[in-house]
């Protein structure tokens, strides 16, 4: 995986050298975003989860992009995007689906019957722009609050920790 990370990462010698990317060189090249702090990777796992959860598509691009205002770590929030898969995505879906579902309550608002009644009367389309489509982007939003908030603070408290187990063994070894 590794490997395959470094062939089709960018490095920052192509980044300067790109012709297209040389007026912005000076910004994506800060180095700030490249070094791996105690803040910018717990902000690099927040920015990819979030991008990786709410952008199916380009996401690392995104994520890339998003990282230069949030300082955020470059490589952290392009790898975190990887979590967003074709094995994780079906069952993300499936369960922002049945969050946002639950907080629209759209079997309260539907008269008289069920959701699924609804969908076979009124054909799949209808259903997916009508009330689908709306409860899973609002199911994949909190999904992604709150993975985001999970992953900024596991990050941060694995940081921490990591940096005390070094102290500890350099003082006490």
């Amino acid at each position: 995986m590794g490997a395959w990370v470094r062939r089709h990462i960018p490095t920052r010698e192509y980044i300067a050298r790109n012709r297209l990317l040389r007026p912005v060189a000076h910004r994506i090249l800060a180095p700030s975003l490249w070094r791996f702090t105690r803040r910018s990777v717990p902000r690099g796992v927040a920015l990819g989860i979030m991008t990786g959860t709410l952008f199916p598509f380009a996401h690392m691009p995104l994520a890339a992009l998003f990282a230069f205002p949030a300082r955020a770590n470059v490589p952290t929030a392009v790898m975190v995007t990887l979590l967003n898969n074709p094995l994780t995505v079906p069952p993300l879906w499936y369960e922002a689906y049945h969050i946002g579902r639950f907080v629209l309550r759209w079997d309260a608002i539907v008269p008289g019957q069920p959701i699924t009644h609804q969908v076979a009367q009124a054909g799949w389309l209808h259903w997916l722009i009508a009330q689908g489509g709306p409860a899973t982007m609002v199911g994949l939003l909190i999904i992604a609050i709150v993975l985001a908030a999970i992953g900024y603070a596991a990050t941060a408290l694995g940081w921490r920790w990591w940096v005390m187990r070094k102290w500890q063994a350099r003082h006490h070894g």
